[in-house]
């Protein structure tokens, strides 16, 4: 892939199996169980064995290696395994690599992965509190004396200079909370099931750091989730209809760092959603237009805001109002604020789902459906669609 140029993997590979733990505050098992119980269930659903595995992708924050992982779910020999880097930014990256060894022959039929006890074990929420030295951790170094300790805080910093910029209120990230709540409260499989939530809840939910509200946070959550990924050519073989890879992209911006990246020219944008929204559409030939649904990361709400810009649906500035419109089908499954918090990769099992025709919110037609990882560090995109 290039930053210049159309790639040629998209319509290569295709999604054929998701699998999941139940989503809880306490799974009362070991993070290498989560994951195993989510593998099994994706290749249960994609109609395949664990002896038709020989690919693993998983994340570098995973405890959970994949030969350890192919080990416990009775999965064979492998020719392919790999991490991505970047806590949710990898999250579609796991399946643009499954799909790259499944394009080039290294691998056949890939399983990517990611399982954690994030809210009964180790909570991102309570900040830094151990960290080796290392020289990407050395940009933290100039925040976290100063009281900049927890993602919140890091992302409030950008939040608030968007509402300045643009002349807005908190109000503006309510719109996201809300539509989220919304489709959650339909999605029995969701935390907040049957919990849908007003502006004025929003509003009146408690500070954590100015601009952000507590309900404009993602959950910390408990669980696995698990992809199968395969040719297009087998997919059409098996139980379930393929969830194309149309396009998929990684993009790091200039002057990038770890949630902290201040230091560039603008603090209103995501520049390295920027990068992979151009490589998207250039690849796909496809525009904004055409997209059905769109799963957008949802750590924190400001960011799906600057996401919606920097793919071109709405114009700086607007992305309150284009989702107060509804004028996107946004996160169908209630997103990490309403679902669960598997650092994306249960979005990606939604956007599959839209393309089945099977998810609890189903966009009548949804054809074409946008799916990104995490934002505010290098992160990664895909554009997932039915079989033509």
């Amino acid at each position: 892939m290039s930053v210049r140029r159309a790639d040629t993997l998209g319509g290569r590979a295709a999604v054929v199996g998701i699998g999941a733990t139940e989503f809880s505050k306490d799974s009362g098992r070991s993070e290498l169980k989560l994951a195993v119980e989510a593998v099994r269930a994706a290749l249960d659903d994609a109609g395949l064995s664990p002896a038709d595995v020989d690919g693993m992708v998983t994340f570098t924050m995973d405890t959970s290696p994949e030969i350890t992982v192919a080990q416990a779910a009775g999965i064979g020999e492998l020719s392919f395994f790999s991490r991505i880097h970047y806590g949710g930014g990898a999250a579609c990256a796991t399946v643009q690599q499954a799909a790259l060894a499944v394009a080039t022959g290294v691998a056949e039929v890939v399983v990517c992965y990611r399982a954690f006890n994030e809210r009964s074990g180790r909570r991102f929420g309570s900040g830094v509190q151990h960290r080796e030295p290392s020289a990407e951790g050395a940009a933290l170094g100039w925040n976290l004396p100063f009281g900049l300790l927890t993602p919140a805080s890091w992302v409030a910093m950008a939040a608030q200079r968007y509402l300045h910029t643009y002349g807005l209120t908190p109000e503006a990230f309510g719109h996201v909370a809300v539509t989220d709540r919304r489709h959650a409260a339909r999605n029995p499989a969701a935390y907040f099931h049957g919990k849908p939530i007003t502006l004025a809840d929003h509003a009146a939910s408690r500070w954590i750091v100015e601009p952000l509200r507590l309900l404009d946070c993602c959950q910390e959550t408990d669980g696995g989730q698990a992809l199968v990924v395969t040719s297009v050519e087998r997919a059409r073989d098996l139980p379930r209809p393929p969830a194309v890879i149309v396009a998929a992209a990684q993009g790091a911006g200039r002057a990038q760092e770890q949630m902290t990246s201040y230091y560039r020219d603008d603090l209103t944008g995501l520049p390295e959603m920027g990068v992979v929204a151009r490589q998207l559409w250039r690849t796909s030939g496809l525009t904004p237009g055409d997209i059905d649904v769109g799963i957008l990361y949802d750590h924190f709400t400001p960011f799906v805001l600057m996401q919606l810009e920097e793919f071109g649906f709405c114009g700086p500035g607007e992305a309150a109002d284009f989702v107060a419109a509804d004028a996107l089908p946004l996160n169908t499954h209630g997103g990490q604020l309403g679902e669960a918090y598997l650092h994306g990769m249960n979005g990606i099992a939604e956007a599959v789902r839209q393309v089945r025709g099977t998810s609890v919110n189903q966009i009548s037609g949804a054809a074409r459906t946008l799916v990104t990882a995490g934002t505010g560090v290098p992160t990664s995109a895909l554009i997932l669609g039915a079989d033509d």
